[in-house]
């Protein structure tokens, strides 16, 4: 399994061609939360850890979603029309807070756990409910009576308003409220073209081929040609996960949904993901550019092929967050919170600035807010080992 550390990347050769502003209410995207491996091609989704999904469940009845910054209604508000979810998340008061909003269709799509079924998503934070689907606040670019939902199956795609029980439908489409921790950044530019055949993403800082493949590949051809891509000097590309890809679609276009000029080569056509769909594992994840919604195919299906790396610095010398005891932190660069795979109970954790000056001790580092640090480098002190993290 390869391990990538998410880095501030720095190029000096970069054409912006058009201005493009956009908020950036997620700080990283998390994950598809995909551990099994469904074949022996190198290249699938349990291959690549990136921003492991962690999350926090408070006793308010909320949850903290530690790699996006945002805070989640733990239990969602049940079944309803979508005018009426828009007035239940305006109104609504929880947790001592009334800044709620519907989430977008990224946000609401980046809780989902690609390992889960019915419902894809961790109900050890998450109140497993009846719902079927998840309403967003993306309406259909070109039919207002269609809203963008996600679904208790892992997908997401544009849904009639009229589906839902309260609307005169026969199906379950339930609300789940989200609100931002802290001020949403605006990005200038959402995107740039390096001028080297490959467009940086500002939102995720990932980068993507910006011609892709003419040919289509069955999956297993895909994991395969993308691992064996070299481009800009880089070999290190890789096929997207599920949500990865869905990252790039833009709910306000369709046929096809994706940002120009940056993306005019990708045509109306269905990508390959990495991911597998765990319950039936002969088939795997796709996004279609005709909206943007994802589904799946079976994996001997031809389908066309978009590969993507991590955008990392080279010149950073944090390389490795691992110690002797399999003790993982992760994120870094982390933002508000530290996560410890295969953490001790009650081991205190120690952090230090690079000045030496102490800012943290105590055992309830996984509930602690680290907002408040400025960006830096910073020592962790665990176990008795000392390891480097970066605060972004």
């Amino acid at each position: 399994m390869k391990q990538f550390l998410t880095l501030p990347f720095f190029c000096f050769l970069m054409i912006t061609v058009v201005s493009q502003s956009v908020q950036k209410t997620m700080k990283r995207l998390p994950d598809s939360g995909q551990k099994n491996s469904y074949t022996n091609t190198f290249g699938e989704d349990n291959d690549y850890t990136i921003n492991v999904p962690f999350f926090i469940k408070n006793n308010n009845g909320t949850t903290i979603d530690t790699i996006t910054g945002l805070m989640w209604q733990t239990t969602d508000g049940g079944e309803m029309t979508v005018e009426n979810a828009r007035t239940f998340t305006d109104t609504l008061t929880l947790g001592g807070y009334t800044d709620w909003r519907l989430p977008t269709a990224a946000e609401a799509f980046s809780i989902l756990n690609q390992q889960n079924n019915n419902p894809t998503l961790d109900i050890n934070f998450f109140t497993k409910t009846a719902a079927e689907y998840w309403w967003t606040a993306e309406v259909q670019a070109n039919d207002a009576t269609k809203i963008w939902a996600t679904n208790a199956g892992g997908g997401i795609g544009n849904h009639p308003k009229t589906e839902t029980i309260s609307a005169g439908g026969t199906k379950k489409f339930h609300v789940r409220a989200v609100r931002d921790q802290s001020a949403v950044p605006t990005i200038p530019n959402h995107f740039t073209d390096n001028g080297d055949g490959t467009i940086t993403d500002n939102l995720t800082q990932l980068m993507w081929e910006k011609v892709p493949a003419t040919a289509v590949q069955t999956w297993e051809q895909a994991l395969a040609l993308a691992e064996g891509l070299m481009l800009a000097n880089n070999s290190d590309w890789r096929l997207p996960n599920v949500k990865e890809l869905q990252s790039l679609n833009d709910e306000s276009l369709v046929q096809p949904s994706v940002t120009k000029p940056y993306f005019q080569n990708l045509s109306v056509t269905k990508y390959w993901s990495s991911t597998s769909l765990p319950s039936q594992t002969n088939k795997a994840w796709y996004w279609s550019t005709a909206f943007g919604i994802t589904s799946y195919d079976l994996k001997t299906v031809a389908n066309n092929v978009l590969c993507v790396r991590t955008v990392a610095s080279p010149a950073s010398n944090i390389t490795s967050v691992k110690s002797i005891d399999n003790t993982i932190f992760y994120p870094n660069p982390f933002c508000d919170y530290i996560n410890l795979q295969n953490a001790i109970p009650n081991k205190p954790l120690v952090l230090y600035n690079l000045q030496g000056q102490l800012v943290f001790e105590g055992c309830d580092w996984a509930q602690h807010d680290f907002s408040y640090l400025s960006n830096g480098v910073y020592f962790v002190l665990y176990q008795n080992q000392t390891h480097k993290l970066l605060k972004q």
